[in-house]
């Protein structure tokens, strides 16, 4: 089977329990076993988003998130590669600073938005910072599990070989680590995603979390749940680039996986 053959059935296996909750999500609708003001049937939110698009609203609230999610995505893992590498490799760095980072790794994200709004206000920079602190713990913990898990073995060719310091991290542990790397962006962009949520609740006026809270001020079940679908929509197309790209990087691994697509 070619590669486009493939592609198209893994994408097919993966649209049909959506295509059937959709349908059945319908039949009830119209049948009148789901209340219109509870949960909007699908042609009513089809029809609230491209009302949305057509009045030029819908572009402006998914640009400037997707804006928030770049950036602080992009912020977050330049911080976390630098922390993972120094607490991965430094066992110095590690003992003093990973304690308290696994500490504020369990702070719920709803819990920093009032010290980042006494820090900084209610410009972007307050909703990027948070966005950011939110994708640096995955990223920064499988960065750091990564490193730890590098084989001895491989370890013992490069210092034989005479690599030592940063060239040692540069071509062994980071390589090695990467497929660790790789998961822990994909897991800091699910995270990323859902703390521009909690970003957009302060004090922002665009922004598909501000397009959810104002469906729920002003009683739009339709406009609530269509935020909620583009949510899940661009957060998927965002984590199939990722993981597309991904799978570019790692194509030299002879793992489960590569048979498994081989086998497709």
């Amino acid at each position: 089977m070619s590669q486009w053959k493939k592609h198209f059935f893994i994408t097919g296996m993966g649209l049909i329990i959506p295509i059937f909750i959709i349908i059945l999500w319908q039949t009830l609708s119209i049948n009148g076993l789901i209340p219109p003001n509870i949960m909007p049937s699908p042609l009513k939110i089809v029809s609230t988003i491209v009302d949305l698009f057509r009045g030029g609203e819908l572009m402006e609230h998914v640009g400037i998130t997707l804006y928030r999610v770049s950036v602080g995505f992009l912020l977050g893992t330049a911080v976390a590669l630098l922390f993972g590498v120094l607490n991965g490799y430094f066992r110095t760095f590690r003992y003093l600073l990973d304690p308290l980072i696994q500490a504020l790794r369990n702070i719920p994200s709803l819990a920093w938005v009032p010290l980042f709004l006494l820090w900084m206000g209610i410009s972007e920079t307050s909703k990027i910072s948070l966005i950011a602190l939110g994708v640096f713990f995955p990223v920064y913990l499988n960065l750091v599990s990564g490193i730890q898990g590098v084989e001895r073995r491989l370890l013992e060719v490069g210092l034989v070989h005479g690599y030592h310091g940063w060239r040692l991290i540069r071509h062994f542990f980071l390589p090695a680590a990467l497929p660790s790397f790789i998961v822990g962006l994909r897991s800091g962009l699910g995270l990323g995603w859902m703390f521009v949520v909690a970003a957009e609740i302060m004090g922002a006026s665009k922004g598909l979390g501000f397009l959810m809270m104002d469906g729920q001020t002003t009683g739009r079940p339709a406009i609530i749940v269509a935020s909620i679908l583009l949510f899940a929509l661009f957060g998927k197309c965002t984590d199939y680039f990722l993981e597309l790209a991904g799978r570019r990087i790692l194509a030299w691994q002879d793992s489960y996986q590569s048979l498994e697509r081989g086998n497709v």
